[in-house]
């Protein structure tokens, strides 16, 4: 049996088939539309979010700079995945070269990774301007926003470049069709004829490191901040606090279980049908609902929103 490995890809002579999820659908061209019409409009609102975030300077708080770098790390990780599905499918193509492979893997796993800790530097962003609100100017000002956003993006790359060289370097001797619509690292190794045992185990125990130390910021902060909320005497200055924190909650639990879904469970609960169906959910729909989540429910955004809406027919009059 011919041993695949990442020299004789790098070389051209081989590359992946992606199975894709349109092979499981009786209805692709339907599939496919919707995809794109889900991709365009989160392309266009996490966009939307971040012009607003920095063109109103109402929003230039370390809240809503995360969040603008949240959008911006959405836009990225949709776009990673979703657009060359989207060609291939139009074009009957589904092959993926290895050099293509590593590149769109270590930049996916650097963008989950970052994210993890992007998410975990949000709750404790609430958990300074809910517990400390006198000293939340000081303690987040643009430095330390800044530093916290370079140690999210460093640690996010620090996981790319570990699992992306390591899982491109195995042997593949068994088939070259990956059942996913992108290279993820778990369906990739599932192609390596060597023992992987070692490198799985290496790699839960990179996720659960990955994993616990934003938990645990999350965890804690927001213990203090219920403790806070539930001494404070007003009830309109509670419901604002709490509305912001669910916010936050919703998109962490729904980012976090699927994370440990793919990366932490063991192989018997998984099969590849699972895996695409749990992936669709965090690369695809996750990046639409966050910036649903962070302006519907919140006023200052929507302020923000209706503010530019109607930029153009005063400058029109203005100028009349």
């Amino acid at each position: 049996m011919e041993n695949v490995n990442w020299e004789t890809n790098h070389s051209g002579q081989s590359g992946f088939i992606l199975v894709g999820i349109f092979s499981q659908s009786k209805h692709p061209t339907l599939l496919c539309v919707v995809i794109f019409i889900v991709l365009l409009m989160a392309l266009i609102g996490n966009t939307v979010l971040i012009f607003l975030i920095h063109s109103d300077t109402h929003l230039h708080t370390a809240m809503y700079f995360f969040i603008s770098q949240l959008s911006l790390m959405d836009v990225m990780y949709i776009s990673v995945t979703v657009p060359k599905m989207l060609i291939d499918q139009a074009m009957g193509v589904n092959k993926i070269s290895a050099p293509e492979c590593a590149v769109q893997m270590f930049l996916y796993v650097t963008l989950a990774g970052s994210e993890f800790f992007f998410l975990a530097a949000m709750a404790y962003d609430r958990y300074v301007a809910i517990c400390h609100p006198l000293r939340y100017s000081v303690l987040m000002n643009h430095r330390v926003c800044l530093l916290l956003a370079s140690g999210c993006w460093f640690l996010g790359s620090v996981d790319g470049f570990m699992l992306t060289p390591i899982t491109m370097t195995f042997p593949f001797c068994r088939s070259w069709e990956i059942h996913h619509f992108f290279c993820e690292v778990p369906a990739v190794m599932k192609l390596s004829c060597s023992d992987t045992s070692l490198y799985e185990t290496l790699m839960y125990l990179c996720c659960v490191l990955m994993l616990l130390i934003p938990v645990t910021v999350i965890s804690s902060s927001y213990f203090f901040i219920l403790l806070t909320i539930h001494r404070m005497n007003s009830a309109e200055v509670r419901k604002k606090a709490f509305a912001t924190c669910s916010s936050h909650m919703t998109v962490v639990i729904l980012f976090y279980g699927a994370a440990v879904y793919t990366y932490m469970l063991p192989n018997s609960y998984h099969t590849p049908e699972k895996d695409m169906v749990v992936s669709v959910f965090y690369t695809i729909l996750t990046p639409v609902l966050n910036p649903l989540i962070y302006s519907f429910r919140n006023k200052d955004v929507m302020g923000a929103l209706k503010k530019m809406l109607n930029v153009g027919p005063v400058h029109q009059e203005t100028i009349k």
